[in-house]
């Protein structure tokens, strides 16, 4: 069994049932459902969809709705040609300004213009077209193009030296938040997060939305933009789960840096006991060929031995022409990594988070007890997931079977390192642990003479015990 775990965007190549069951066979955890695209009918269906094959293969498989998030577009009548070197005028949406002698592009975020100073970037189009912003009045700013080419109609746009005061969410993502809370799905994805508040703010909308103050869809803060490098230390305190999404950090970055920060960030996580996903462009070019590029499985392969959570595939698939192969070699490539001794290269330093020393310490001590004794397993109860984090946290090389009585939970533990997840219904809280061995004896994960390291961190609804222990398979 693999660790490391698989988040794949569903789209038009993988949005059938009998598509999905394959994808999931052949390693998906996550499915990810971009609310950039589709309808909350054909959105909703996946949904459906996933619920019922994880019950079908009895399989925890997370879903993951994407907020889009406030995105920038240009405004242009018609096709823009644009030069090096010449200044053109640049408004916002509120505000549209008139000019005899300048070309103009507009931008459809009404205000914008206010948060934008002088000697800003505007980078338009992932970045190939650059402007620097020369003049800035009440109304208008005017740029001159440092990369020209052709400026189209709603081409995204980047303003990485900017404090846009435009928040997280917007009107859209606040009607998708409402939909997605409606369906009990299990994380939301932020994206162009810059501080930790915007996703305390989410939290609360979604405690408001659901009426409850537990059992939550978990937070996936996506890493985008240069003022979340900037404020990573209180996003990572703040969310969930964060994702390195390399595609749009990419440009709003020095992109011979997004590797560093890749590695800089999944090992901040680590410490402070957050799954993180690297995402973007992991197998591009998969899309069209069957087999992925050399340098695509050494991005996939340095990012398990960096010990990520999770891997991601997007357009792969979503759209692209051989959406089960592109999972299948991410399946492969992961598998074979983890074989390896490089991937045995993890230093396991005390968790950052000080919440529950006490409990920390437990779990150390159940991981070294594991180690020493040379144990099959280690088997784990948990009630809210904390348990399988802290456990993941260490990377142990034991099989991870961790079993809870929530199918919330069981659900998000799709998405943790190492962690295979039971759900156990309709058992006396009593007899959570030998209901689980039990279970494990039965699907021969363990045997007759086998050693298991046992952590219990609380009965659910009781007290908690944190009990560690071993023992020998009868």
């Amino acid at each position: 069994m693999k660790k490391t775990k698989i988040v794949a965007t569903i789209g038009p190549a993988s949005d059938s049932k009998e598509v999905l069951r394959e994808l999931i066979q052949a390693g998906l955890n996550v499915c990810r459902i971009n609310f950039s695209h589709g309808t909350y009918e054909t959105n909703g269906k996946v949904i459906t969809m996933v619920r019922e094959l994880s019950k079908e293969l009895n399989i925890p498989v997370g879903v993951m709705v994407d907020l889009q998030g406030p995105r920038i577009r240009t405004l242009v009548d018609e096709d823009l040609e644009i030069k090096t070197g010449e200044r053109v005028l640049m408004y916002d949406v509120a505000k549209k300004s008139e000019s005899k002698d300048m070309k103009m592009i507009g931008l459809d975020w009404p205000g914008i213009v206010m948060d934008i100073e002088l000697g800003n970037a505007i980078l338009i189009e992932d970045g190939l077209k650059r402007l620097i912003v020369v003049e800035k009045n009440a109304d208008y700013l005017v740029a001159e193009v440092v990369n020209g080419g052709v400026i189209k109609n709603h081409k995204g746009v980047n303003v990485p030296d900017s404090k846009l005061k435009i928040g997280a969410v917007t009107k859209k993502d606040e009607e998708d938040l409402a939909y997605a809370m409606s369906r009990e799905v299990d994380f939301i994805a932020l994206s162009f997060v810059s501080n930790g508040k915007e996703i305390e703010e989410t939290r609360e909308k979604m405690r408001k939305l659901l009426g409850r103050d537990d059992n939550l869809p978990q937070i996936v803060a996506k890493i985008e933009r240069k003022e979340a490098i900037k404020n990573i230390e209180e996003i990572i305190a703040a969310t969930d789960v964060i994702m390195v999404a390399r595609g749009d950090l990419g440009i709003e970055m020095d992109e011979t840096k997004v590797v560093i920060y890749q590695k800089e960030i999944i090992a901040k996580c680590i410490k402070a006991v957050r799954p993180v996903i690297v995402a973007t462009q992991m197998l591009e070019s998969m899309i069209q060929n069957p087999i992925p590029t050399r340098a695509e499985v050494s991005d996939v392969s340095n990012a398990v031995i960096d010990h990520t959570d999770a891997v991601m595939l997007s357009g792969e698939s979503a759209n692209g022409k051989f959406p089960q192969k592109a999972v299948e070699t991410m399946s492969q490539i992961i598998r074979d990594t983890e074989e390896s001794r490089f991937d045995d290269n993890f230093q396991g330093a005390t968790p950052s988070d000080d919440k529950d020393q006490d409990y920390v310490a437990i779990i150390e001590s159940a991981y070294n007890l594991a180690k020493d004794s040379k144990a099959k397993a280690i088997v784990a109860i948990t009630v809210s997931g904390l348990t399988a984090r802290l456990i993941a946290h260490f990377r142990p090389m034991q099989s991870n079977f961790v079993a809870t009585i929530s199918e919330k939970v069981y659900n998000q533990l799709s998405m943790v390192w190492g962690v295979e997840g039971y759900l156990l219904e309709n058992v006396d809280k009593e007899q959570l642990i030998e209901t689980m061995i039990e279970r494990l004896k039965g699907e021969k994960r363990i045997e007759a003479g086998d050693k298991v390291v046992v952590v219990l961190g609380r009965i659910p609804g009781g007290e908690k015990m944190r009990l560690v222990g071993i023992r020998e398979i009868m």
